[in-house]
């Protein structure tokens, strides 16, 4: 006799899962306006003469371990003396 898997085991609970879905679908918006609210804070930062690659580098600085960072720099520096570019 092959084993067989009742109906009711794969059975879904539609307003569970509707929920998640529709839980889903708000943070998507919630993160399409947040985009929208960083893409106006930097073309305000432009607008008012600030260059806004350094301060995307700043901020992804910023986000970083300053250990990790230093350490980065440390080299790099290192390998800038090595080239002569310091």
């Amino acid at each position: 006799m092959a084993d067989t898997v009742s109906p009711d085991a794969y059975a879904v609970s539609a307003e569970e899962l509707r929920q998640f879905i529709e839980r889903y679908e708000h943070l998507e918006a919630e993160k399409k306006d947040i985009a929208d609210q960083m893409k106006e804070v930097m073309a305000e930062a432009k607008g008012r003469g600030y260059d806004t690659k350094a301060m995307r580098r700043v901020i992804a600085l910023r986000k970083r371990d300053k250990d990790d960072l230093a350490e980065e720099e440390a080299v790099i520096e290192v390998y800038k003396a090595a080239l002569g570019m310091a």
